[in-house]
This record gives structure tokens, C-alpha cells and sequence, in this order.
């Protein structure tokens, strides 16, 4: 694992156009030197392979014929393998102007009853529900530091997820009284932790997206400043159409359709480590899985 990145947030992942993103080369330079140098590390042939992979196409698909979530419309089920996506660490992104992990106005990670798997619900002095179809999401974190290595489970590392409702709005921001949809969990043995929760909106220039930031323990896991990793999970274009066309996601369906994987500030650059794969229906329930190299 590298050193953790502690930028404070840049508060550019906001309800904004994408061009109210473009903030010149000082701002994008260290996010795609990251991505970059991960790249630069493969061989000629890895390359050809990792390109292929980051490709929109929706002919790729896994050893059993089933569609990877790499693709925009892929939702194929099970954990993703490293041989599926390719080698390199996820990338750093921006943890946006709502992460509420005291970089930017309040901090949920020191408020009593944030370690919790069921973020549906507010906690602490905070009540109320977020309405939604269910989705249950799973991280595991592996430590791919050592040269050849597929990845080592980091078991005990703590991990704090967060994402909006379905209107497209933050607790602790927009919906000041409530902090639900926000959570941290400590990763079991394997390195993973699940959470359960709803579906988030797609809100205008956005791709549908989870944030989350990796912490090296629970104790850690109060300051941003500890943080190892902070990056964001992206959903298949299939399972979000198909949620957004039930009641209660309307606005989704426009915002949907106004922005892709190729023009998001955050996932243009590559989003092959970031596409989770996803499984379910409308009806049931989904589960997302999502292996976060770091």
C-alpha cells in the first residue's frame, strides 16, 4: 500500500455541469499521474489488454460468457478477479463537497453509531429513512503493494462509504437533519465489509456513484487525515435504467441520459477498477461487489 493521499477535498463533485469541473492541469495533473504511472507499470502486451478493458464496448465479457461490469451496460454477478481487471491500485479520486469526514464542514466519523452496516437509517441524535430501491454493496480491500502480488486482504482496515438519496441530495448538507446513507465498517478477514442501503440518483453530470475512502483501522477511521485511499464506485448503466424507471427516481432518467462514463469528471479516465459488478432486480433488491486494490 502507498502512503495515504491526504488532499483535502477539492468540492468539485457537486450538482454542477461538467464544464463547472474544469479546473486546468493543476487540478487534474496528480489524479492522472496516478492513474498513469499504475499504467506504466504494465508491460507492452498488459497494456494493449488494459486499454482493451477500459473500452466501451459491450462485447466484453468474463470466463463463463457473462458480461463484466467494465462495460457501461455490464452487470454480471460475483467478485471481480484480478486477472479481470487488469494490475494497478484504484485510482485516488476526489471525496467531493459532501464527505461529512471533517475536511469540509462536519464529520460524521466521530459521531456515535456511524460503524453500522445498515446505512438506510440516520443515527445518533439524527432519525429517519431513506426511501429507495435496496442495494447492498461490498468492498473488499486488498493490498497489491508487493511486486507480482494479486493482492493480500486487509483485514481490520476500516472503510467509510457515502452517497446520496434518490433525490440526489447529501445528509449533513443538503438535508441538514439527517445523516443517514453514510456508514463505516471494518473489514473481516477476507478484507471485505458490506453495507446495505438504497440505490443512489443520478443528479445532473454525475454517473451513478458510490464515495468511499480505506482507513488503516477503526481508531483511524475518525480523521480524514488518516485516510489511505478515497475513490468512488461506479454503477452499470443497465441496472441504474432499470431502477431510475421506478417511482420516485424520475429525475434520474433525464440526468441519465445527459451524461456518460466518457464525459464524467470522475470516471472519463479510465473506470475499469471502479465498475462493480452488480446482480439483482427491481423487485428484489441488488448487490454490488466491488475488489479496491490498494
Amino acid at each position: 500500500m502507498k502512503p495515504r493521499d491526504t488532499r483535502p477535498s477539492t468540492g468539485h463533485d457537486q450538482h454542477e455541469t461538467p464544464e463547472a469541473h474544469d479546473l486546468g492541469l493543476s487540478h487534474d495533473l496528480p489524479t492522472l499521474l496516478n492513474r498513469r504511472h499504475a499504467i506504466g507499470l504494465l508491460s507492452v502486451g498488459g497494456l494493449a489488454a488494459a486499454l482493451a478493458a477500459c473500452s466501451p464496448s459491450t462485447g466484453s465479457s468474463g470466463p463463463s460468457g457473462a458480461p463484466l461490469s467494465g462495460a457501461p451496460g455490464g452487470g454480471g454477478s460475483g467478485d471481480v478477479s484480478q486477472s479481470e481487471v487488469g494490475e494497478g491500485e484504484i485510482p485516488e479520486e476526489t471525496n467531493g463537497p459532501y464527505p461529512a469526514d471533517g475536511t469540509n464542514g462536519p464529520n460524521a466519523l466521530t459521531t456515535t453509531g456511524v460503524v453500522r452496516r445498515d446505512i438506510t437509517s440516520s443515527f445518533g441524535d439524527s432519525s429517519g429513512t431513506a426511501e429507495g430501491i435496496p442495494l447492498t454493496f461490498s468492498l473488499t480491500v486488498v493490498d497489491v503493494s508487493g511486486e507480482g502480488d494479486a493482492g493480500t486482504p486487509v483485514a481490520g482496515a476500516a472503510v467509510y462509504a457515502w452517497h446520496c438519496d434518490r433525490d440526489g441530495a447529501y445528509s449533513m448538507y443538503d438535508i441538514t437533519d439527517q445523516n443517514y446513507l453514510r456508514g463505516v465498517q471494518e473489514a473481516d478477514a477476507d478484507g471485505k465489509v458490506t453495507f446495505t442501503s438504497i440505490f443512489p440518483a443520478c443528479y445532473p453530470g454525475r454517473w451513478p456513484h458510490i464515495h468511499f475512502e480505506v482507513y488503516p483501522s477503526l481508531d483511524d477511521a475518525t480523521s480524514a487525515t488518516n485516510r489511505m485511499r478515497t475513490s468512488q464506485l461506479a454503477l452499470p448503466q443497465d441496472v441504474s435504467e432499470a431502477v431510475y424507471a421506478t417511482e420516485g427516481y424520475e429525475q434520474s432518467v433525464a440526468n441519465l441520459q445527459d451524461v456518460s462514463l466518457d464525459s464524467d469528471m470522475v470516471f472519463s479516465d479510465g473506470y475499469t477498477l471502479q465498475m462493480a459488478r452488480v446482480s439483482g432486480s427491481v423487485s428484489e433488491g441488488y448487490t454490488a461487489t466491488l475488489r479496491v486494490p490498494v
